[in-house]
């Protein structure tokens, strides 16, 4: 996929991790007894394998984004379809086979690759298709959501973000820059909880912008297997284009691009290398502030208020991950509450994890993962009345 060797080798550990928790959580499944208002009845609460499930997964962690669905479909007792990306079928079946080498039965676990768009209105179309759980982009998703209506199938949908990231005047500069830089540049910015909007306090601006020229500018790029390499390539020429047009219109529209700004030539490999970029009085008439631009560049503006930040924060239709640094503790609730997003970290720029519940508001999605909440999603509830 092109990420660093060092990412490459966490996304296994991290894949790894929602197996062993659903592991776990395959113990604990557990029904209920209610109280009945008729002494002569009984209420019985059932979870039952939904059926057959599906998972469409993307390109950007495609060992991880494979497990984050197969471990809580196992756990729950589901048959699992997986489509991965087309760009990183490898890891698919890498996996498979390690689930053959772990025992898993055959025709429990299924890999299938092939035109997106064919095998998509085959799982949609296929009475014994009973869950499907899609990680991609918003617009297709909305495709899933009108296939899936022809059957009324059960739908998880992890969508596009458009992260804000927001730095108050009381935060801790150096834990806002380091947590910025973890965030951002993962996988060259090329993750759906990617940073994607920096708002700071004109207070700390000017000092939070030297801290972070720095360290933005000191980033290696090159081929993910080098030695010390920090920055790959993007994935493909589209996203190239994609990148640079943001950082075009960002300066056609008076901003400043402080660090980066073009591509890298790496020799012997194809021009997909984009320079980590900062974008310095950006404001959310570019481009960059109203699409998501999946890729190396830091758009930055000023605040002045609480208020107008969480204004800015949550001016899109996207609603996956947003990030904020505060040493109030006040403020940390207020923020965490009024954000409307489905992630949020507080003073925390790495939020995802197995046990916790990982998805989107608004157009950024459907359902969770992540947590027995994961679970439940390849569940159904039945009720049972008995009378007695």
């Amino acid at each position: 996929q092109g990420k660093p060797l060092a990412e490459a080798r966490g996304e296994i550990a991290y894949a790894a991790s929602f197996l062993f928790f659903s592991a776990g959580e395959a113990e604990r499944v557990y029904g209920q007894t209610v109280p009945a208002s008729a002494s002569d009845k009984r209420i019985l609460v059932l979870k039952q394998p939904v059926g057959v499930a599906a998972a469409i997964t993307p390109w950007n962690f495609p060992s991880a984004m494979i497990t984050r669905k197969l471990g809580p479909a196992l756990a729950a007792g589901c048959t699992i379809v997986i489509k991965p990306a087309e760009a990183t079928p490898l890891s698919a079946f890498a996996i498979g086979e390690i689930a053959i080498e772990a025992g898993v039965p055959a025709g429990v676990v299924n890999i299938i690759t092939g035109d997106p768009a064919t095998i998509g209105r085959e799982i949609f179309r296929h009475d014994a298709v009973r869950k499907v759980s899609f990680t991609g982009s918003t617009e297709v998703g909305k495709i899933l959501m009108d296939q899936a209506a022809n059957r009324i199938v059960k739908l998880s949908l992890e969508l596009g973000g458009h992260a804000p990231f927001i730095v108050f005047d009381d935060a801790d500069l150096d834990k806002a820059v380091a947590g910025l830089m973890a965030n951002k540049f993962r996988n060259a910015g090329q993750t759906c909880i990617c940073s994607n909007r920096v708002f700071v306090h004109e207070r700390v601006f000017a000092e939070f912008a030297q801290r972070l020229r720095a360290q933005v500018a000191a980033l290696k790029v090159g081929p993910g297997t080098h030695d010390g390499v920090q920055i790959g390539p993007l994935i493909d020429d589209a996203a190239v284009e994609k990148v640079a047009s943001h950082v075009a219109n960002a300066k056609s529209k008076g901003a400043k691009v402080t660090v980066g700004g073009d591509l890298v030539k790496v020799p012997d490999h194809a021009n997909r290398f984009f320079a980590p970029t900062l974008i310095e009085d950006a404001n959310p008439e570019m481009k960059c502030f109203s699409e998501e631009t999946f890729g190396p560049v830091v758009p930055m503006m000023k605040f002045s208020t609480e208020r107008e930040a969480i204004d800015l924060a949550n001016d899109t239709p996207f609603g996956l991950a947003a990030y904020f640094y505060t040493s109030n503790a006040s403020r940390l609730i207020r923020i965490a509450e009024a954000l409307d997003y489905g992630v949020v970290g507080a003073n925390d720029a790495a939020p995802s994890t197995a046990q916790a519940p990982f998805g989107g508001t608004k157009e950024s999605g459907l359902g969770r993962e992540g947590g027995h909440w994961g679970v439940e999603e390849y569940l159904e509830t039945k009720y049972v009345s008995w009378g007695v």
